[in-house]
């Protein structure tokens, strides 16, 4: 088997903290391997472009506590179409780049899938998302520093709330995953969570609302996920309780993209550096269209394609957790 002389390694699709710490550790694998390592500046579209730049390990120095991707990230339609795959095929044999880490999301790998097949270009992916909704891995890289921010910024709005007597809906990101809605919602104590997983309907938060009110509570905090199944967005759910609970003072805050931003947390970190070392490994084994990921603390791989097609299921026990609190 041919051995690999140079790896490339991209972020794709949504930033999300720890992804600066796993390009810092695909490099330095490479060069503990004596593999020279290429990075691609904002994924696809860079690569359709030939972005390049040679990536040393003394290029990835102070970079592991940093938020964001010093390689960029964009969105690339031109990747989507045969010609602009064919283009990017042309850049990396230019550059004699002989395999690949990409860095991303859901959409991150079926680009890598599709490219696979085509070209039979040897990939691993390393999932980098805050919404933690790919198979295949406990954790995606950023989901534990956006839980922590998220709960950080709850934990404020409640001091407001209380002092004002208010009910706060607080939206949370995840888009069709309620992983941060559920996890931050019981970390911060809050009276309510609303999940796209699960349709616990208008009524049920009702009458939870009503209850703590005639328990005493005089100011409450509903965790919403972008994507809840209540067929309301956040202020159309305001709205509704305020009709039909007059008595409460309803205000609505949207963490929105600050849950992406920041230094990762410890956690993450770690998880970059296990996940970077692991894909280069791999791939210098010969191994390839696999995913990166953690299961019981141990890091695993899993075919791309399962990992797109899998369902992340959301944690029952966790639910039934959550109902109990808000007694």
């Amino acid at each position: 088997m041919k051995k690999i002389k140079k790896i490339a390694v991209m972020t794709s699709g949504g930033d999300s903290p720890g992804m600066n710490a796993a390009i810092r550790s695909v490099v330095r694998a490479c060069a503990y391997y004596r593999v020279s390592c290429v990075g691609i500046y904002r994924g696809y579209e860079g690569l359709i472009e030939g972005d390049f730049i040679e990536l040393t390990a003394r290029s990835v120095n102070n970079i592991i506590n940093k938020g964001g991707t010093v390689l960029k990230s964009a969105r690339s339609q031109e990747f989507r179409t045969k010609e602009g795959r064919a283009k990017a095929f042309e850049h990396l044999q230019e550059n004699e780049i002989e395999a690949m880490v990409v860095i991303g999301g859901d959409g991150s790998f079926t680009g890598a899938v599709i490219f696979n097949e085509e070209y039979n270009f040897p990939i691993i992916g390393i999932p980098g998302t805050i919404d933690n909704d790919i198979f295949g891995t406990s954790h995606t890289l950023g989901y534990d520093t956006a839980l922590n921010t998220a709960v950080e910024a709850i934990d404020k709005i409640r001091d407001t709330a209380s002092s004002h007597n208010r009910l706060f809906f607080v939206e949370v990101m995840g888009r069709d995953a309620g992983f941060i809605a559920l996890n931050a919602g019981v970390g911060a104590g809050a009276e309510e969570i609303l999940i796209p997983e699960e349709d616990l309907g208008l009524d049920r938060m009702l009458e939870s609302l009503k209850k703590s009110r005639r328990t005493g509570k005089s100011s409450s905090i509903v965790v919403v996920a972008e994507g809840d199944k209540s067929g309301k967005n956040v202020y159309e759910l305001a709205q509704y309780v305020e009709e039909n609970l007059p008595e409460y003072d309803v205000r609505v805050s949207v963490l929105g993209h600050m849950q992406r931003g920041g230094s990762p947390s410890c956690f993450d970190r770690v998880l970059a550096s296990r996940l970077g070392v692991k894909s280069v490994e791999l791939l210098l084994d010969g191994q390839t269209n696999l995913m990166v990921g953690l299961k019981d603390n141990e890091v695993i791989s899993t075919s791309i394609a399962e990992a797109i097609k899998g369902g992340h299921s959301i944690n029952q026990e966790l639910l039934r957790v959550s109902d109990i609190m808000t007694t």
